[in-house]
């Protein structure tokens, strides 16, 4: 295992408690203050993206524009700890995870970034050819970056399970990287 590298300095006055009060607030139905050690990454995750998923090249947020398993995995280095939280139907994990990510910021968490779920829905279509419209709002997915999204949520105690049909209730995550 590769070490991690040097982490910034944290605010020192929050231990999380806000974040977590902020996904509650914003909709998710459970929140977790994270370890980065426990999200995982894997390159069959963006395969399931390119032969699964019809996004694939639709967006700027999605494969084969978003960053690899490799490059999130290295990315992952530079952080401690992260909000981790489930959405029901409805509410968007991406726009919360943006909300988490913008106000961790503004409060000092200077490397703070957030990753939903799902393809980008900021725009009817994507300007491929133009670049996005919506740069500092626009995030890609967990799953886009290859984040097993299974694997990281089942490390954190969450439950999980494929759903089977349409009958059943779907899970979405996001996640929001603070220090």
């Amino acid at each position: 295992m590769t070490p991690k590298r040097q982490r910034g300095r944290r605010p020192p006055e929050d231990s999380g408690e806000r974040f977590l009060r902020m996904a509650l607030e914003g909709g998710a139905v459970g929140a977790k203050i994270v370890s980065t050690d426990s999200i995982r990454t894997g390159s069959w995750v963006r395969w399931k993206c390119h032969f699964g998923c019809g996004g694939w090249g639709q967006t700027l947020m999605c494969p084969p524009h978003s960053p690899t398993p490799a490059e999130t995995g290295e990315m992952l280095k530079d952080y401690e700890r992260a909000v981790l939280f489930e959405t029901p139907k409805g509410v968007s994990p991406t726009r919360l995870a943006f909300t988490i990510e913008r106000e961790a910021f503004l409060m000092g968490y200077y490397k703070a970034f957030g990753l939903g779920a799902g393809p980008c829905g900021l725009c009817d279509e994507c300007a491929l050819d133009e670049g996005c419209r919506h740069p500092k709002e626009a995030r890609p997915c967990m799953e886009a970056c290859g984040i097993d999204v299974f694997a990281t949520v089942r490390n954190n105690d969450f439950a999980i399970e494929v759903v089977k049909s349409r009958d059943e209730r779907p899970h979405y995550f996001g996640l929001a990287l603070l220090f």
